[in-house]
């Protein structure tokens, strides 16, 4: 039977196209050396050796003219998909191509984009920290105790509205030109239970009102050159623009008035900026910048350089080098309610110049399973004008953070440290307390966090101080993270945690932290606070969040998180209230809407 049906096959083919099939041979070849091959990133093990196919003797393909001629007109590459039928474009849909997004060029363009962005921001905060009570008067009739009531609530309303205009084939180059703008609308309310706390005004209420619009982002970004034909590149960015000096925030993060130039080399294995800002006064209730004020007379120029896989592959590394000059002596700065923000009312209550320059190496990546982010900063300087001694004196202090990660399918356990040193002896003319310039850190928890979540006022050693910044890590003795300057006479933070990250489902992931933070060294608080001796131990921070993620994207995102502090003995000694040993709480609500 078989016979038969190869005999009947053989006369349906045409004695012209009728050849013998030889059986496929498959032969091993040694793969040559590729020159373009990076040492340390060859795949392990490595490929198997080239198997080339022969089928000598098979039915030659068919000639071109064979096939159809027909085909759909394409306008450009870009409108392919809408071309076929596959998409229908509409405005309001910010998941499928889209012209207000940068899908597809403008009518009339073949590389000339525009991207239309918007966010919402939704906060909702209740909490409590030691609050005092006013000198001149209180909410609670009859109070004498130093602290009052601890609880307070915090509304917040954030849009932020941003166009960008580009030209160029960004998919796989940097855009030829760019030009973007970023405004922010932030309507807030804040309710306390005591007077003096949110306007130094003492017939003022307990709560506050407030709205504001702030320029978060305004630049003309503009393509300087490509210097191989993997598109390295040079460009050059001024305006308003964010920046960070590192990979988690811990010395410089911000929307700053500015000018950049960067690029990289050897297949983007190199990456540089070289930056200049002037810091713009920011609104005191947003944080947003406020661009009708005059810009502050402080400084940053930054020079930074990244290095893929170095010294493993998988982990970069970066050397950085930050110069901050404030000449902000002969000026007195006032928040927007009222209180001193520079000089901050702490030591000898004088306004002050320094010179300081932060060098630093931070590492992100990771080693075989571990995943690690590392950074080491020194600070060098001279203040002008000690708190302590009205003398000129130098900076000699020291930072260390590093978080290591190791994930097990769907859960992730980490480890953080940090160290910022304190200042030990507060009338010699040497200054160890590390402060940073304008601090966000993405660490520890961030602001999941109790201790970088909320500010505590360091009530009794000086008015309109705090012990930390809100959204920061350090206890720097500072009047405010955004209109106060850096204070290198602090007692230092030294933080010790363990955390954990659980995708339970692809759209909803569990955190937990819990951190131990002490002060580096307490003589500066005993100065202020005319103390004999105060503990180190800060306290306990515990902490939970759950993020959900509904569409699986960023365009919504909702996070509810909680955290309980239990005062340490220093803490305890610092804010003795009658209530004694009574924990803190807060809890964030986060809802984020974006387009």
């Amino acid at each position: 039977m078989s016979a038969l049906l190869a005999l009947s096959m053989a006369a349906a083919v045409p004695a012209a196209n009728l050849v013998v099939l030889a059986p496929a041979l498959a032969v091993a070849q040694a793969e040559p050396e590729d020159p373009r091959r990076i040492p340390g990133r060859e795949r392990d093990p490595p490929l198997p050796p080239r198997i080339e196919q022969r089928n000598e003797g098979a039915v030659r393909a068919p000639p071109p003219e064979a096939f159809p001629q027909d085909h759909i007109p394409v306008p450009d590459r870009w409108r392919l998909a809408e071309s076929l039928g596959l998409v229908k474009p509409r405005w309001f849909d910010p998941y499928n191509q889209n012209k207000l997004k940068g899908d597809v060029p403008l009518p009339g363009h073949e590389d000339l984009f525009l991207s239309l962005n918007a966010v919402s921001d939704t906060v909702f905060e209740p909490r409590s920290f030691p609050i005092p009570v006013g000198v001149q008067t209180t909410e609670k009739p009859g109070s004498i105790d130093t602290f009052g009531r601890d609880y307070s609530i915090v509304a917040s309303q954030t849009f932020i509205l941003g166009a960008s205009l580009f030209k160029g084939s960004t998919a796989f180059k940097p855009p030829d030109y760019e030009v973007r703008v970023a405004l922010a609308f932030n309507a807030n309310y804040v309710n306390v239970p005591e007077k003096r706390v949110l306007f130094v005004e003492p017939s003022r209420g307990s709560d506050r009102t407030d709205a504001f619009i702030g320029v978060q982002e305004l630049f003309f970004d503009y393509h300087l050159r490509n210097v191989s034909d993997r598109y390295d590149f040079d460009s050059i960015r001024v305006g308003i623009q964010p920046f960070s000096t590192d990979f988690r925030g811990f010395l410089f993060q911000d929307n700053q008035l500015g000018i950049r130039l960067f690029g990289d080399r050897d297949n983007n294995r190199w990456q540089y900026n070289l930056a200049a800002f002037v810091r713009i006064e920011k609104d005191t209730n947003s944080g947003l910048n406020d661009v009708t004020q005059r810009p502050r007379d402080d400084y940053v120029l930054i020079a930074n350089l990244y290095r893929q896989d170095l010294p493993v592959p998988g982990l970069t590394s970066q050397i950085t080098a930050v110069y901050n000059r404030n000449r902000e002596a002969d000026e007195t700065h006032l928040d927007d309610n009222g209180f001193p923000a520079r000089p901050a009312l702490i030591g000898n209550i004088r306004p002050r110049d320094y010179d300081i320059v932060y060098l630093g190496y931070n590492a992100d990546g990771r080693i075989g399973r571990v995943n690690l982010t590392a950074s080491v900063y020194g600070a060098l300087g001279t203040d002008r004008n000690s708190i302590f001694t009205n003398r000129e004196a130098k900076v000699r202090a020291l930072f260390a953070a590093a978080e290591a990660s190791l994930d097990f399918d769907w859960v992730r356990v980490k480890l953080s440290g940090l160290y910022a040193s304190g200042d030990k002896d507060p009338y010699d003319d040497t200054e160890h307390g590390f402060d940073a310039i304008f601090e966000n850190p993405q660490f520890a928890g961030a602001d999941t966090s109790y201790w970088i979540r909320q500010t505590i006022p360091f009530a009794g050693g000086g008015r309109a101080v705090s012990v930390n910044s809100r959204n920061g890590v350090l206890n720097n003795l500072r009047s405010s993270k955004e209109e106060g300057q850096s204070n290198f006479n602090n007692p230092g933070t030294i933080l010790a945690g363990i955390g954990a990250d659980f995708d339970v489902l692809p759209e909803l992931r569990l955190s937990a932290n819990v951190n131990n933070i002490w002060f580096d060294t307490t003589e500066i608080l005993q100065a202020l606070r005319v103390e004999g001796s105060i503990p180190h131990d800060v306290g306990l921070d515990v902490s939970a969040a759950a993020i959900y993620r509904p569409k699986f994207t960023q365009n919504l995102v909702f996070r509810l998180s909680g955290a309980i502090f239990d005062p340490g003995a220093g803490f305890r000694d610092l804010f003795a209230t009658s209530n004694g040993n009574k924990r803190f709480y807060s809890v964030l609500f986060n809802a984020i809407l974006s387009y």
